[in-house]
């Protein structure tokens, strides 16, 4: 019996500078050695409770979803609460058997925080205002390291990191969505 190849795709960087955070992610999703789809939208404006969050997601697209339902089902209990809905989520995603299973990872702000969680019970505030998850992450992440050194805005350093990353990682295309927050 053949194994199933699994899915590859998504990289997600976020860059906090100048009052803003801009989440970018690529469009590409692989499976194997094949590129199946060049403009999925893995970056998403979330509104629970009047309160807008802005998720990138990496991993299985249908496990993403799942995590989402269940982070938007969080904001809406504690509307405006970043920080305690991803706790929440966290703990749920670590302790729950279905929600176990998942493959996914995020990154979440509101503008004021920015978080990755992951299934593993983490919920993780990086270091250097930049956060990035998939298969190019660690690409875009020291691409938009060096980038800060520089002038640029949010918004350019984050585009300029997953041009690199693109560059690089096969699994990542140049084909963007970008959401920006302000706090």
């Amino acid at each position: 019996m053949t194994e199933f190849p699994g899915w590859h795709g998504t990289t997600i960087v976020a860059v906090r500078r100048g009052g803003e955070v801009v989440v970018a992610g690529d469009g590409q999703v692989s499976l194997g050695q094949t590129v199946i789809k060049g403009s999925a939208r893995k970056v998403r404006r979330l509104s629970p409770g009047g309160y807008d969050v802005v998720a990138g997601f990496a991993g299985s697209t249908a496990d993403a979803f799942t995590l989402l339902e269940r982070l938007e089902a969080k904001l809406e209990a504690t509307p405006g609460q970043l920080a305690r809905a991803s706790v929440d989520l966290a703990k749920d995603w670590r302790t729950d058997k279905y929600l176990q299973k998942l493959e996914a990872m995020l990154i979440v702000t509101d503008g004021r925080d920015l978080f990755v969680i992951t299934g593993a019970g983490d919920v993780l505030e990086p270091e250097h205002d930049i956060a990035a998850i998939g298969s190019g992450g660690n690409f875009a992440l020291a691409a938009a390291r060096g980038l800060l050194e520089t002038e640029m805005n949010a918004e350019d350093v984050a585009r300029r990191a997953m041009a690199i990353a693109s560059d690089i990682c096969v699994y990542t295309n140049g084909n963007l969505t970008v959401e920006k927050i302000s706090a």
